[in-house]
């Protein structure tokens, strides 16, 4: 399969199925036109979040393309996680954070998140969000 043919990776952290659905909807199969599909992988925990990074960064692939992390999840907020990866992942792709009020945006930049949407999710604005997102980081890569 060529990198033209390649479906985009998104990962979705949260620990509420609802929001993880919600998300999941917004984004449809294909974002915009000029992108390519997308496939999504859900997470529940931080846990198995870093376990799915950690096991796929041992085996030399990373597929993820894009993180979205929710900052209101509970025990572990997707701020954090996000401040994490951009620790700990040579090269970390965009991290999109939802958060719960537009007074939190600083916390959002505090955790590295190259863009943030609030709560509740409005699907036109995830969606444009998400497709900016890919597009810069897609230019950025090549």
């Amino acid at each position: 399969m060529t990198q033209s043919q390649r479906k985009t990776q998104i990962a979705i952290y949260s620990d509420d199925s609802s929001v993880r659905q919600g998300i999941t909807n917004a984004l449809g199969k294909k974002i915009a036109t000029d992108l390519p599909e997308h496939e999504i992988h859900e997470f529940a925990t931080g846990a198995a979040l870093r376990a799915f990074i950690d096991r796929k960064t041992i085996d030399k692939t990373f597929p993820i393309d894009l993180f979205i992390l929710d900052g209101e999840a509970t025990p572990e907020g997707g701020l954090g996680v996000a401040r994490q990866l951009k620790d700990e992942v040579f090269k970390c792709p965009p991290v999109l954070a939802i958060i719960g009020r537009p007074q939190d945006a600083w916390l959002a930049a505090w955790s590295r998140a190259e863009a943030s949407v609030i709560h509740p999710i409005d699907p036109f604005t995830l969606a444009n969000t998400v497709a900016d997102l890919l597009r810069t980081h897609s230019l950025a890569t090549a």
